[in-house]
């Protein structure tokens, strides 16, 4: 099920930034040149491969801001899968204003629907199991709302959105506090009752030392499916288990097999693909 749509005052400084990157300083010298300024056209968005879209409104917004007499109408909602050559939404309006914002609706839009079908496929893969495929804090600078929403269309879930989220001690956080022990004392001295902590934990005897300290979850950090196995035995139920560590579509299973509650993978907001899609014109007669 996709995710309902992002409010317009989170996206909408996204859009106008990016905008402003490609306008510069003059516009777009080349639209303005050789397109008449009466010209009217019909644009097709089209898929050139088979995906989960995710991104519409970003899309539609970056064109809006640019002339509000384009009129954008979706043929798919976000999170719909599409195939090569299927249209997904058609533009019409001034052909001007089109062809100017044309490069950063589709980069919002392939790049958010390359997350989403990113995402859904690890989805696919562990359907048989309980556990939850989450994203990571690994995102583009600047773009992590919307990152995460694509995850969200693509069927997975949302770690924390900021270090203000949550307390995840890290293997260096451990190495500073001189223990795990230590470590988990301190983070329960400082934070509200509201607070849920979180333990990364290398070693089946980090995991019982963090669980004697009470932690709400644990991030089991690169482990075999049989330790793994043996970790959610441990836990027996008294904290979320969470695995990760270079997690791909082939290895998901054995993990979720684990039993673990979530898995985490960085990759589907840091190094994930597009999903092509393109706009084919047709001009129309001039005003």
């Amino acid at each position: 099920m996709p995710s309902p749509d992002l409010p317009r005052i989170l996206i909408e400084p996204l859009v106008r930034a990016a905008l402003l990157e490609d306008l510069g300083r003059a516009g777009d010298l080349t639209t303005d040149a050789v397109v008449p300024v009466d010209c009217r056209a019909t644009t097709l968005v089209v898929a050139r491969q088979r995906g989960t879209v995710a991104g519409l409104d970003l899309a539609r917004l970056a064109f809006q801001l640019i002339d509000p007499a384009i009129e954008m109408r979706t043929a798919h909602d976000d999170g719909a899968i599409v195939e090569p050559g299927e249209v997904i939404a058609t533009l019409s309006g001034p052909a001007r204003g089109i062809l100017t914002a044309e490069r950063v609706a589709l980069n919002f839009l392939c790049r958010l629907s390359g997350i989403a079908t990113a995402t859904a496929s690890v989805v696919a893969a562990v359907q048989d199991y309980k556990a939850k495929i989450v994203c990571t804090r690994k995102t583009t600078p600047g773009l992590r709302t919307v990152e995460k929403y694509a995850v969200r269309v693509g069927g997975g879930s949302n770690h924390r959105f900021g270090l203000d989220d949550a307390v995840l001690i890290k293997d260096n956080h451990v190495a500073i506090a001189g223990s795990v022990t230590e470590a988990v004392k301190r983070a329960k001295a400082c934070v509200g009752h509201l607070v849920k902590i979180e333990l990364e934990v290398d070693t089946l005897d980090q995991l019982r030392e963090a669980l004697d300290q009470g932690v709400d979850a644990v991030l089991l950090d690169n482990m075999t499916p049989d330790t793994l196995r043996e970790a959610v035995t441990m836990v027996a139920g008294r904290a979320v288990t969470e695995a990760s560590g270079r997690i791909t579509p082939a290895t998901a299973p054995s993990v979720a097999s684990t039993g673990v509650d979530l898995i985490s993978i960085g990759w589907l907001t840091h190094s994930v693909g597009i999903l092509d899609i393109g706009l084919d014109f047709k001009t129309e007669a001039s005003a």
